[in-house]
């Protein structure tokens, strides 16, 4: 897994690295809060729980209030794990940040897609449809989607209408253009997933 941060997607954006442009996404990041140290001893695992988005104590449930102030720090909107190989490395209440990447390594970013509704399978799956003249009653439809005697109901997997988007997705190598610390910014090559505002977990990539 490695060490990760929470940051909050501002937008979309053009560069001209080498004159031609570029398709990139501004990501403003605020320090993670290291509020638990997990161990292999105590947890089973190596690991350090961080913390995001500083809010009052009463926007949190009581246990979390409880657990923010035993770690001795405030109360937060988001907490996530980052299983590291050295946890003793970090004590309660470091920050982790920006500095933890540089311009030109590659980044993988976990986030929510936006949702788009209920949708039928021509826009959820690319189903070609059927004819759209006059008189046929095949538009839009999924089709025949049952068996015959064996096995008699539809298969688990066949595709169908439903939920669209609004689903955790990982999107691995993204390049990193612009470090900005004075500012809270980080300048990635390409798209991540989620609207403007969406929250998301950057970390380094593994390939």
């Amino acid at each position: 897994m490695g060490l990760a941060i929470l940051a909050r997607k501002i937008g979309m954006t053009q560069l001209f690295p080498d004159g031609s442009a570029v398709g990139t996404t501004v990501i403003e990041t605020q320090p993670c809060t290291v509020v638990q140290i997990k161990t292999v001893e105590t947890d089973g695992y190596n690991a350090i729980q961080l913390a995001y988005g500083e809010v009052p104590d009463r926007k949190v449930t009581r246990p979390l209030r409880g657990h923010y102030q035993k770690a001795g720090v405030a109360s937060h909107r988001h907490l996530f794990e980052a299983r590291i190989d050295d946890p003793s490395a970090y004590k309660l209440g470091d920050q982790v940040g920006l500095e933890i990447f540089a311009e030109g390594e590659k980044v993988d970013v976990v986030g929510t897609s936006r949702g788009l509704g209920f949708q039928g399978v021509v826009k959820r799956w690319d189903f070609a449809g059927g004819p759209a003249s006059h008189g046929s009653h095949f538009h839009r439809r999924p089709g025949s989607v049952g068996n015959c005697v064996n096995p008699g109901r539809v298969v688990k997997g066949k595709k169908l209408p439903g939920q669209t988007g609004n689903r955790r997705i990982t999107v691995k190598g993204l390049k990193v253009l612009r470090v900005d610390p004075g500012r809270n910014l980080i300048v990635l090559k390409g798209s991540t997933p989620g609207a403007r505002g969406t929250i998301l977990q950057l970390r380094k990539s593994n390939g």
